[in-house]
């Protein structure tokens, strides 16, 4: 990674690229399970006069990834939000890295805190 990254350039083109993939890998496969879900339940009638959220299997990483092995078109959209949320993330995690090889070690802990903060909101957080 160092070869990759020497400049504060490269460090942008890098995390531009990283956003770029992660942003059209997630809508890639959110049109699929879009897709496969139009497939899937042409012939259902909606109705929209009682909001119902999503089935409480998707709300877990575990009920997504069995979900996408049973090929649920709901699980593969829900895989699509999720590499939605994922890529800023791993944008900051790849700055962290980014900034230790330039050397600017302030910026690491700042950035490491960062991280947590957004670590602890996902999985520490008070929602039920």
């Amino acid at each position: 990674m160092s070869r990759l990254i020497k400049t504060d350039r490269d460090v942008a083109t890098v995390v531009g690229k990283l956003l770029r993939f992660g942003v059209l890998s997630a809508c890639l496969v959110a049109i699929i399970g879009g897709l496969m879900f139009l497939i899937l339940h042409r012939s259902e009638i909606s109705d929209f006069t009682q909001f119902r959220g999503a089935p409480e299997y998707l709300r877990s990483l575990e009920g997504i990834y069995g979900g996408l092995l049973a090929l649920d078109a709901r699980a593969v959209i829900q895989a699509g939000v999720l590499i939605l949320i994922a890529t800023p993330i791993l944008r900051v995690a790849l700055s962290v890295f980014a900034f230790a090889l330039e050397g600017d070690y302030l910026y690491v802990v700042i950035t490491v805190i960062v991280l947590l903060i957004i670590s602890v909101g996902m999985f520490g957080g008070l929602a039920g």
